[in-house]
């Protein structure tokens, strides 16, 4: 239960651009099996569904129905608005990966900004009331926040 931010990320982080909007706008991948051990490397499992605005369709690089946050506050930004995905593939959740809005080919890189991290239904990084995904079953994510270190 680990979260791995990339290279890319941790640049954003380092300097001005920060996370919500490095994210703005991005997707969620639930993938199955387990999460690979850096977020710069490419993603394993089979992929069991996009998370979205409201389980609506979205084009890497345009702003529609990717996922957005609502205003930071004490050091953490949560979601805004309805966060889900319809399974695309059938199989048990392992871990998710945060992707910005850019073309990310799931490949090996340094340079694109992704979280990784557990999915289970308590105590992951990411909870879902069910994690047996199926084809065509909707699933919604109840909350979602980063908080960035105090030290």
């Amino acid at each position: 239960m680990t979260t791995r931010l990339s290279t890319g990320l941790r640049t954003n982080l380092a300097g001005t651009t920060g996370f919500a909007s490095t994210f703005a706008n991005g997707v969620i991948e639930i993938r199955t099996g387990t999460q690979p051990t850096s977020a710069d490397s490419a993603a394993s499992g089979t992929l069991l569904g996009v998370v979205t605005i409201a389980s609506n369709p979205f084009t890497p690089g345009e702003p529609t129905n990717g996922l957005t946050f609502a205003a930071a506050a004490n050091g953490a930004v949560s979601k805004s608005g309805t966060w889900s995905f319809v399974g695309i593939a059938q199989g048990v959740a392992g871990w998710f990966r945060f992707k910005g809005n850019g073309v990310d080919n799931d490949g090996a890189s340094t340079s694109l900004p992704r979280l990784d991290g557990s999915v289970g239904t308590s105590g992951a990084n990411l909870n879902l009331s069910n994690i047996n995904i199926s084809v065509g079953a909707p699933a919604t994510i109840d909350s979602f926040t980063w908080t960035q270190p105090a030290q």
